[in-house]
């Protein structure tokens, strides 16, 4: 399920939190990695572990095309880069607030893919890992025993469902690809102010397995550190 082929690797959202401790741990692996981010001036950690920073602004055609245009081939996408957004209750929740949450947590995803699907259909082991979340996956919001049934923000959980519904429908488009979304768990990170019980590098279990995995591992599903969640 899993390969030590050194590959070529992109992360967004690459400058701290999940996105560093991935990009860490991918280079201890053999990796090359490209750490995306908006603003370089927050790349010296990731340039430090032996990374290349790109700027990536997941929002912004002009940033992506550029960003992908720097690299010399590619094997790995992750789609990490993501935000909480402004709305936490329906009080204060607007079509412009979702819509930013979206912009970035979901039409980024699209974005970043769709403009590196031509260097990924190049590679011999071409992987998708989108970062989505427990949050948006509904028999998890339905479970009062779970932390995820609590929350009660709409743009971020409505936003990671959609990410595990695109890795789906991407999974179903690109048979020759392995694409898979992963939940981290409830990490502590900026994202939660810290909150968060897991450390990062148990955050990224799942982002590093599927970023390992092989030509014939599995695609179109979802997994957190312990294995596979069933649909």
């Amino acid at each position: 399920m899993t390969t030590n082929t050194p590959r070529t690797v992109l992360i967004s959202g690459a400058n701290k939190g999940l996105g560093l401790e991935a990009t860490r741990r991918l280079i201890a692996d053999g990796h090359t990695v490209y750490a995306g981010m908006r603003d370089l001036a927050t790349g010296d950690a990731a340039r430090g572990l032996g990374a290349h920073a790109v700027q990536l602004d997941v929002t912004d055609d002009t940033s992506v095309a550029a960003a992908i245009a720097q690299l010399p081939a590619l094997d790995v996408l992750i789609n990490n880069a993501g935000i909480t957004g402004s709305a936490q209750t329906l009080d204060d929740l607007t079509p412009e607030k979702n819509d930013e949450v979206f912009a970035t947590n979901v039409t980024g995803v699209i974005r970043v893919s769709q403009a590196a699907l031509p260097l990924l259909r190049e590679s011999q082991n071409p992987v998708i890992v989108n970062v989505a979340s427990g949050l948006g996956f509904p028999r998890f919001l339905l479970d009062d025993s779970r932390i995820e049934s609590h929350v009660m923000t709409v743009p971020y959980v409505a936003a990671k469902a959609a990410v595990i519904a695109l890795t789906v429908q991407y999974a179903k488009n690109l048979p020759g690809m392995r694409v898979n979304a992963v939940d981290p768990g409830y990490t502590a990170t900026d994202l939660n102010g810290h909150s968060g019980p897991q450390t990062v590098t148990e955050g990224t279990d799942a982002m590093v397995a599927m970023a390992n995995i092989a030509a014939d591992g599995p695609t179109g599903q979802f997994f957190d550190r312990d294995g596979r969640i069933a649909y």
